[in-house]
């Protein structure tokens, strides 16, 4: 029987060349792809995810896409949403999250659990020492935020949280027009967000877990909020689906927020921001669709869309990757994250303000930290 043979290298002896020489073989600067470098062993941060829902799949992928990652693991509630997930990305599933931290022993934890869920795994981790990213909202809880800092605190944790709205290409020009004095100075901005309900169990869950993007890009974008005033109404039960929210900024600008679980995604402008100041005008309108700038007294505005080919930039899902790449820069270079953790615990604070405003009929002020991610730098 003819044939021939081929001699293969054993598969764990792994590619040793340098970027640099491997760039030159393939006659390009670029960055090299991700699945390279992984089969070079150069993807340097060990990473797991603790979660398989919808955003822990959008994790997976771009975790998966970044250079610099070696994505080793996810954990799921149960044994068959872990091994679905792993099979997708071609990682180990787990069902155990003390198992998976021991046998994977990672760089980097990415969290991405059901809303009120988020305390005790964040905690777990915290306590093993291990650098985290996590999703919004940080807890529904005030006292468990603040365990949770410090915990991280203690042990100088690399503690990020994802507010990905930040990294929207319109709020990114939005951030650069404002700090270039476009504006003028700023005197209202209107945030309006809101589609189908999340299932939740909380009276609150709208104003905590989505309107929390809210407060976290009006205080971006226009500076510390020192005081809220709030309606809510749970019409349509279920919670306080919506609310209606006065603000006041520590400049001296005022605002309002309207953030609903009663209207659908499915909407044009089912989000809406405008900021309004002595020179001009911005507005943002669906977080990654339009974004223009008006000058006062013209008739004519600069606009801004996505092109025919730049599917990345009105994919609100890689607002993301966008923040992805910002944070895991700022890991390597042992920096803090971008979006720290306690930029989560502001938000809440936030939240339980317009809640106390409520059920009170008085405005409530604020205090801003001094340390907190209220007007970050970026």
């Amino acid at each position: 029987m003819g044939g021939h043979f081929v001699r293969r290298a054993p598969p764990e002896m792994p590619c040793v060349l340098p970027r640099a020489t491997l760039r030159e073989k393939l006659n390009t600067k670029k960055p090299l792809p991700a699945v390279i470098l992984r089969a070079m062993n150069q993807a340097s941060i060990k990473t797991v995810i603790v979660g398989a829902g919808g955003w822990g799949r959008q994790h997976a992928r771009a975790l998966l896409a970044h250079p610099d990652i070696d994505l080793r693991a996810v954990m799921a509630r149960t044994p068959e949403k872990a091994a679905a997930r792993a099979a997708e990305f071609h990682i180990k599933p787990y069902s155990s999250l003390p198992e998976m931290l021991t046998n994977e022993r990672p760089d980097l934890v990415a969290l991405c659990l059901p809303n009120q869920e988020h305390f005790a795994p964040t905690m777990e981790v915290i306590q093993a020492g291990i650098p985290l990213l996590v999703e919004k909202p940080l807890v529904f809880d005030l006292g468990e935020a603040d365990a949770l800092l410090r915990a991280a605190a203690a042990k100088n944790l690399f503690f990020a949280i994802n507010f990905n709205h930040r990294y929207g290409r319109p709020a990114q020009m939005a951030r650069a027009a404002i700090a270039a004095g476009e504006l003028g100075e700023i005197v209202h901005a209107t945030w309006r967000f809101g589609g189908e309900a999340n299932v939740s169990s909380h009276p609150h869950a709208n104003l905590i877990e989505t309107q929390c993007h809210g407060f976290d890009q009006l205080e971006f974008l226009c500076g510390p909020i020192a005081s809220v005033m709030a309606e809510m109404t749970r019409q349509t039960g279920g919670g306080f689906r919506t609310v209606a929210l006065s603000v006041r900024f520590a400049s001296g600008a005022v605002g309002n927020m309207l953030g609903t679980y009663d209207s659908s995604y499915a909407y044009r402008d089912a989000h809406r921001l405008e900021i309004g100041g002595t020179r001009g005008q911005i507005i943002i309108e669906d977080t990654v669709r339009r974004y223009t700038l008006q000058r006062a007294g013209r008739e004519t505005a600069e606009i801004w869309e996505a092109g025919y080919f730049n599917d990345n930039a009105r994919a609100f899902q890689h607002t993301f990757d966008a923040y992805l790449l910002a944070m895991i820069e700022a890991f390597k270079n042992k920096k803090q994250p971008p979006v720290h953790a306690r930029a989560g615990r502001r938000a809440l604070a936030l939240a339980w303000a317009a809640v106390e405003s409520f059920t009170t009929g008085k405005r409530i002020d604020v205090p801003v930290d001094p340390v907190s991610d209220a007007a970050p730098d970026m």
